[in-house]
């Protein structure tokens, strides 16, 4: 054990450049920068992602700022972003850690693809000497990345074909959490290494906050970025109703009930926002932890993080 920082002044020095160039983009376009709150009374119901319960207290450390951008986008605030610090229980690994530091942001009247063009846009604003300047991100659908590798369509197989690809699962595994584990074993690894790919579409089971596709409903309007195999952006075009929205949070909750872990509250604000009107939007949330260890080729993410 040492008192020392993790990294090296020369990384802290990268780091802070990075957080610069990010601001310097959205000044550039006219992107409002905006502080939120770190401590939440509502914590997330999502059933992948855990709250830090703060100790005798009915709060929680946030893990996203996303319901307070929404409801500033419904008190008409327009096009937001904030830099700051998340938190997420039980979340250690390469790729991940307990507390990092997420960019979110939202664009009124845009589609998912408008952003999703935008993340591009920003990864290269970031690392100008990359050669990622030299060819275009990869753009692929959800269903046919596992269509051609698994020779059968996600969205319509019986669940018995999902069970067979995925012997290794525990039996009460649900048809989700099988085709992520397919996605995240046989077809996320094989992403070009020095390339952006964009993938879209993911199945209206897995849409989170996202509308789901008015020509498709079996599919949500959601996308993800990557650099290579590291999974950076995750973004949708918002749904904006709140009977379907506390609808997904109660079938969030019935999930969670029934893997035994504990429900959360609804945040009741959010509800009431997306009430008095959401605007049409797209939002996306990027780690800004894991785009400055793929930006410098380095092996896990507490090598850019001063403790």
């Amino acid at each position: 054990m040492t008192w020392r920082p993790d990294i090296d002044p020369a990384m802290l020095e990268i780091r802070a450049r990075l957080l610069a160039d990010i601001r310097q983009f959205f000044i550039e376009r006219d992107v409002l920068e905006v502080t939120t709150p770190l401590i939440t009374d509502y914590g997330i119901t999502d059933p992948n992602i855990d709250s830090f319960a703060l100790h005798g207290q009915a709060a929680f450390l946030r893990t996203s700022p996303e319901y307070f951008h929404k409801r500033l986008l419904a008190d008409n605030v327009g096009d937001l972003y904030e830099l700051g610090p998340v938190f997420r229980a039980h979340e250690e690994g390469r790729h991940h850690r307990r507390e990092f530091w997420m960019l979110e942001w939202y664009r009124t009247g845009w589609t998912w693809q408008a952003l999703a063009d935008e993340v591009v846009e920003l990864i290269r604003y970031c690392c100008p000497v990359s050669d990622l300047l030299q060819s275009n991100a990869i753009n692929r659908s959800w269903r046919a990345c596992l269509q051609e590798t698994l020779s059968c369509d996600p969205l319509t197989c019986e669940d018995s074909e999902i069970v067979r690809l995925t012997p290794t699962l525990p039996a009460d595994c649900d048809r989700d959490m099988r085709l992520d584990y397919l996605f995240a074993t046989q077809i996320q690894p094989h992403f070009p290494a020095d390339r952006l790919t964009v993938v879209h579409g993911y199945p209206a089971s897995q849409a989170a906050l996202a509308r789901l596709d008015p020509e498709d409903d079996r599919i949500a309007e959601r996308f993800e970025v990557f650099w290579g195999a590291v999974e950076l952006a995750n973004g949708y075009r918002e749904l904006t109703c709140p009977e379907t929205q506390r609808r997904r949070f109660d079938k969030d909750n019935l999930r969670r009930s029934k893997l035994g872990r504990p429900t959360m509250p609804v945040d009741e604000n959010l509800l009431a926002a997306l009430d008095a009107g959401l605007p049409e939007c797209s939002g996306v949330a990027l780690g800004v932890d894991r785009l400055l260890m793929v930006m410098h080729g380095s092996d896990h993410i507490d090598q850019v993080a001063p403790f």
